[in-house]
């Protein structure tokens, strides 16, 4: 019988995005690693996303890791990520009105007066440090903008955020106690928010949200909001919608700078802001996989899943398979026509806020691209590990300054 290639995706210093996946994936659909089993082509990936046999495989992340007890493994089993079945929906159906389209696009002027006010403060200057001059703060001030937090109180919710991001690192252990720490901080914070509001209501999520919780549920037979639900959705919301699109950012600005003539036709093009989104996130994206649990003993061509099996797909491999992306796989933001890649994810787990990051990154990468045209990386930065959640720590870039 024919051996599957492994991949140690647990390994720090391997790469998901490189040769030796793409190897793998030339021999096999799957390969086996620390995790279960990894996901390589195009088509069987997307078929698993959507496959009723299993559930969202990230309750299971916390003992995975060798972490069966405390405040974030509790709260881990809670968020919106792990919950199923009918919680999952009624989670998802509260939430929801905030992240409709037509809601997210009305904030678009904001979002491109935020994106200019803090390209301003740098501009003349002809270097910045992206990470903390422009993803964090960009990220960070638009979830203030759509939770109705005070925009001067976005830095320590971001340093908050920032270390709560680590849960969906390969350290997750190393790094636990920090990430319990900053728990605890955003917690207390939402849960005083949350008080305010009660209080005070605004046009705003929080308000939304506590109106829901005080008055029940919506649908008649259903479990009402609880405090304890609406704690543990908004602080999910406060660190994931800001963690996940700073890392893609980051992650974006890596590739069109090694792509220049891309950044340049960006800059001439603005309108095309929308695909270069998706052609990051197809090619370089900061949910390196997507995970799922096999709810029964699956066969799925020629590899038995188990019962609880843990199966993940490899956002890259599978947005860059040739199988599916033509003989020219690679980076192009005229290209219109590409299959849908998985960075935010499938089936009823596809990411709730994914339009406000389709939305916000396709307003600012065109802006970078006018102001920046000649930008390119000032040293090699400092990364996290390209397996699990990845982007840039520290993404220093130069350019010709404004006159």
């Amino acid at each position: 019988m024919r051996t599957a290639p492994f991949l140690d995706l647990a390994d720090t210093s391997f790469d998901v995005n490189s040769d030796v996946v793409h190897d793998a994936r030339d021999d096999s659909w799957y390969a086996e690693t620390p995790y279960g089993w990894a996901v390589l082509r195009y088509d069987e990936g997307t078929a698993l996303l959507k496959d009723r046999r299993f559930q969202q495989g990230n309750a299971r992340w916390p003992a995975q890791n060798g972490i069966h007890e405390g405040p974030w493994q509790q709260w881990w089993t809670e968020t919106l990520l792990s919950i199923e079945g009918t919680d999952h929906l009624r989670m998802r159906r509260l939430l929801g009105p905030a992240f409709r389209n037509k809601t997210i696009e009305a904030m678009r002027p904001q979002f491109q007066a935020l994106a200019n006010e803090l390209i301003d403060a740098f501009a003349a200057r002809g270097t910045v440090e992206f990470v903390s001059e422009f993803a964090e703060p960009y990220s960070s001030r638009i979830l203030c903008m759509l939770l109705g937090l005070p925009d001067d109180e976005w830095p320590q919710v971001a340093h908050w955020a920032d270390d709560l991001g680590k849960s969906f690192g390969i350290n997750v252990r190393h790094d636990l106690p920090r990430i319990e720490a900053a728990l605890e901080g955003l917690t207390g914070y939402i849960e005083k928010v949350v008080d305010d509001r009660l209080e005070h209501p605004r046009d705003d999520l929080v308000t939304t949200l506590v109106q829901a919780h005080a008055a029940g549920a919506e649908v008649p037979d259903e479990k009402p909001l609880t405090r304890r639900e609406l704690s543990v959705a908004l602080v999910f919301l406060a660190f994931a919608g800001m963690e996940t699109t700073r890392n893609q950012l980051g992650l974006a600005l890596q590739t069109f700078l090694a792509h220049p003539e891309q950044w340049r036709l960006l800059a001439e093009r603005p309108e095309l802001g929308g695909v270069a989104v998706e052609e990051v996130m197809r090619v370089n994206p900061t949910v390196t996989w997507v995970t799922r649990e096999a709810l029964e003993d699956v066969d799925l061509n020629g590899l038995h899943v188990p019962k609880g099996g843990i199966v993940q797909v490899l956002s890259h491999a599978i947005g860059t398979d040739p199988s599916r992306m033509g003989d020219e796989p690679g980076f192009d933001i005229t290209v219109e026509d590409r299959p849908l890649h998985a960075g935010f994810g499938g089936g009823i787990h596809h990411c709730l806020g994914h339009f406000v990051a389709r939305t916000d990154m396709s307003v600012a990468l065109p802006l970078l691209a006018q102001r920046m045209p000649d930008a390119v990386p000032d040293g090699p930065g400092e990364w996290l590990p390209v397996s699990g959640n990845t982007g840039p720590v520290r993404f220093p870039i130069r350019f010709t300054p404004a006159g």
